[in-house]
């Protein structure tokens, strides 16, 4: 069995930055593509952002894009989101997610297309305004 901690999240003010770390053990990290998903209370889980297993691919949610960047180690069975010029809209609780369904080396999608379904508990970001 295999399982996904999350860390990194905290409080931060409107404009600042943040960066998140999810770490994979129990499983073969390197064959799968993984992405970041968030939740506020009351509303439906919603991308972020998902990166290739060899890490040459990403893909972004529009509301993130030009402010968030995705990237893994593999090495380190790592994987991070750098997120600037935060907003309070990004104020949400971030869970890593794996694609389990292995795909070609530089394959990512995102979900209906993708189905992402390993999940870590979330490490909450606040952002004040």
């Amino acid at each position: 069995q295999g399982q996904l901690v999350e860390s990194g999240g905290g409080l931060v003010q409107a404009g600042g930055s943040l960066r998140l770390s999810c770490e994979a053990s129990g499983r073969t990290f390197n064959n799968f593509a993984m992405g970041w998903f968030r939740q506020v209370p009351g509303k439906e889980r919603e991308f972020v952002a998902a990166i290739s297993r060899n890490g040459a691919n990403r893909i972004y949610a529009d509301s993130v894009t030009g402010r968030f960047i995705i990237s893994r180690d593999n090495a380190k069975k790592m994987m991070s989101l750098q997120m600037n010029s935060l907003k309070p809209e990004d104020t949400a609780l971030y869970y890593c997610a794996v694609d389990r369904v292995r795909t070609v080396l530089g394959y990512v999608g995102r979900p209906p297309d993708r189905r992402y379904d390993f999940w870590g508990q979330g490490t909450q970001v606040t952002v004040s305004s």
